[in-house]
């Protein structure tokens, strides 16, 4: 994990803003998310995991359910997810639960992170910046 310090981090903003906002640009809400905080993830690159720019949020009033809940932002920072090859073999789950948890666990939820996307990840921060701030 790499933070990147940013202007972003604690302003406030409406989240249905940031998603219009965001979304166009490539941001998803990361799968990570609870009632009350969660992220907005732009995935660089898959060469060998995943490499993504995760920008955290947390609920300001209310859920993140609620349609006027307003969320301020945490420090963007950089992380890449290293997943096994193949079938997870340490699966231990029933037929119903399977079908929806198809996919190997991490292998390493928190590799390093390639250098040659550190200098992506602060050009996307910029990006991010300029977005929600002008």
């Amino acid at each position: 994990m790499i933070p990147i310090p940013s202007k972003v981090e604690s302003q406030i903003f409406s989240l249905y803003d940031l998603e219009q906002k965001l979304k166009p640009l490539g941001y998803v809400i990361g799968g990570n998310w609870d009632y009350d905080h969660g992220s907005f993830d732009y995935e660089i690159a898959d060469d060998v995991g995943y490499q993504f720019l995760r920008v955290p949020f947390k609920a300001v009033n209310g859920q993140l359910d609620a349609p006027q809940v307003t969320v301020e932002m945490g420090e963007p920072f950089l992380l890449s997810h290293k997943y096994q090859r193949g079938l997870d073999d340490n699966v231990h789950e029933s037929n119903f639960r399977a079908s929806f948890d198809q996919f190997s666990e991490p292998e390493d939820p928190d590799a390093e992170f390639p250098e040659e996307y550190v200098e992506v990840g602060k050009e996307l921060v910029q990006e991010l910046e300029r977005t929600l701030l002008s």
